[in-house]
């Protein structure tokens, strides 16, 4: 599905020793995030929302609290908005004109500018942290955008606005997602992302973000190759069982959807049962190689050298 591409901004491809660390420190503080982010949503779902009568109500968790909020909005659109971003003045305006363009679509992100917590430009850009390039941009642009988030997201909830009739599509949310993950992904699998190629926010990167973003060098690079791996891949599981189960019923005329979430749900099935030692998990990881399994649903050779070396 054809987008306009929206004219681009000037940028750096040559960061010097100042973006290199931010780059670590990005990283770093990414993933401690992600993952406690993750752990406050499933725990959040754990809970009653909000006892009648209670003085404070309960945390949620950050993808029930997200839910809990775009439940509760009246409007045709709704824009998610970071506390401590800042939009640019036609932010609004372009997301609104590709919904006007094409009533297929439900959910319209975008770039953004990464600034620090004074709000001074970090000499680097959303997409860039995230290894989103001009081919990566056109393939989203073309039809390949569910494909492409089976691998892994690509759109963060700071940059998008999305349709009332999304919300009502995705909820109840996964506790195995964040929040903005799922919105794109069942966007996604009825053609009705779209994603503009331009920075319409400041996206400011501090210790406190909840979720920030990350752009790892060589030490973040190895550091994840020491992580373990248990927890991710029981996640990713989880997160695999979800689209099996709710997908179907959201798109129902796509075409092999059901073949394809099944091979997602193999694949993360395998990974999570490969044995405790290293040594005997390379003749599994070879088959599940072999399936082109690591390719069509993740990060291919970097997704098989975590499974080889990260320990449990």
């Amino acid at each position: 599905m054809p987008r306009a591409a929206a004219p681009k901004h000037p940028r750096s491809d040559a960061p010097g020793r100042r973006t290199r660390g931010l780059r670590r420190r990005l990283g770093r503080r990414h993933d401690r995030a992600r993952r406690a982010a993750r752990r406050r949503s499933r725990k959040g779902r754990r809970r009653r929302a909000h006892p009648r009568g209670a003085a404070q109500p309960i945390p949620l968790g950050v993808t029930a609290n997200f839910e809990q909020a775009l439940r509760a909005a009246t409007g045709e659109f709704v824009a998610l908005s970071d506390q401590d971003d800042v939009w640019r003045a036609d932010r609004i305006e372009r997301a609104l004109e590709v919904f006007r363009s094409d009533p297929r679509v439900r959910l319209v992100a975008a770039g953004a500018r990464l600034v620090d917590e004074h709000g001074d430009d970090l000499g680097a850009t959303l997409f860039g942290t995230l290894g989103v390039d001009d081919a990566l941009l056109r393939r989203l642009a073309t039809g390949g955008a569910f494909d492409e988030l089976l691998k892994r997201n690509l759109v963060t909830g700071a940059t998008m606005m999305l349709h009332r009739e999304l919300v009502d599509a995705a909820a109840p949310f996964p506790s195995s997602w964040v929040h903005d993950e799922w919105l794109a992904v069942v966007a996604s699998v009825t053609d009705g992302l779209a994603v503009l190629d331009d920075e319409l926010i400041d996206y400011r990167q501090h210790g406190a973000n909840q979720i920030g973003v990350a752009e790892l060098g060589m030490t973040g690079r190895i550091a994840r190759l020491r992580a373990p791996r248990s927890e991710r891949n029981a996640r990713l599981l989880e997160r695999a069982r979800a689209l099996a189960e709710r997908l179907p019923t959201i798109a129902p005329d796509r075409a092999g959807l059901p073949g394809v979430l099944a091979g997602k749900l193999e694949h993360e099935e395998a990974r999570s049962a490969y044995p405790r030692s290293r040594a005997a998990r390379l003749a599994p990881v070879l088959r599940e190689v072999r399936t082109g399994r690591y390719t069509r649903f993740g990060l291919g050779a970097q997704d098989v050298l975590r499974d080889l070396v990260q320990p449990v």
